[in-house]
């Protein structure tokens, strides 16, 4: 299985009285969400289930790519590693049940702590700049689990 961490572009700050969950992108968000849809369009399958967090921003990033997408409470900003695994029926030990490939709009820390548990890293090797995609391979070689890094693109490069 493939699962890609996109976190979603810059927001803007938080206001007195506003909740998290509202925060919109700013114009500088909408273009870095523009250039990396573009760029993951012509990366996946056809097939990638596409999932977001509720959060403004975060929806906001999933549509810029144009495709169907779910919204998903485990993937709100104040979610765990662990809800986003059950999420998508991700094991630590097994790694996924299915083949394929699943997209997931959200936020930081939840993300890079995600990926520093597959890694096996420390979570400050993982610090994901918004707007980047990680992108990580699952494969069970000799019945282990090994969990590859494929790329890192941040805005900035595209």
């Amino acid at each position: 299985m493939d699962l890609i961490l996109w976190r979603h572009a810059q927001a803007h700050d938080a206001l007195p009285g506003c909740e998290d969950l509202s925060r919109q992108l700013t114009h500088k968000g909408e273009g870095q969400a523009a250039r990396v849809a573009g760029w993951l369009d012509r990366q996946l399958p056809q097939s990638a289930r596409v999932i977001s967090s509720p959060a403004r921003r975060a929806e906001q990033t999933a549509r810029s790519l144009g495709r169907k997408f779910k919204l998903r409470d485990e993937l709100r900003p104040d979610g765990s590693v662990d809800d986003v695994l059950n999420l998508i029926k991700w094991s630590v030990d097994s790694g996924p049940p299915h083949k394929g490939a699943v997209l997931l709009i959200g936020h930081q820390p939840t993300f890079g702590q995600i990926v520093a548990r597959l890694m096996g890293v420390s979570e400050q090797a993982c610090d994901i700049r918004k707007g980047a995609v990680w992108w990580l391979r699952s494969r069970l070689r000799d019945d282990q689990l090994k969990t590859s890094l494929l790329v890192v693109i941040s805005p900035d490069l595209i």
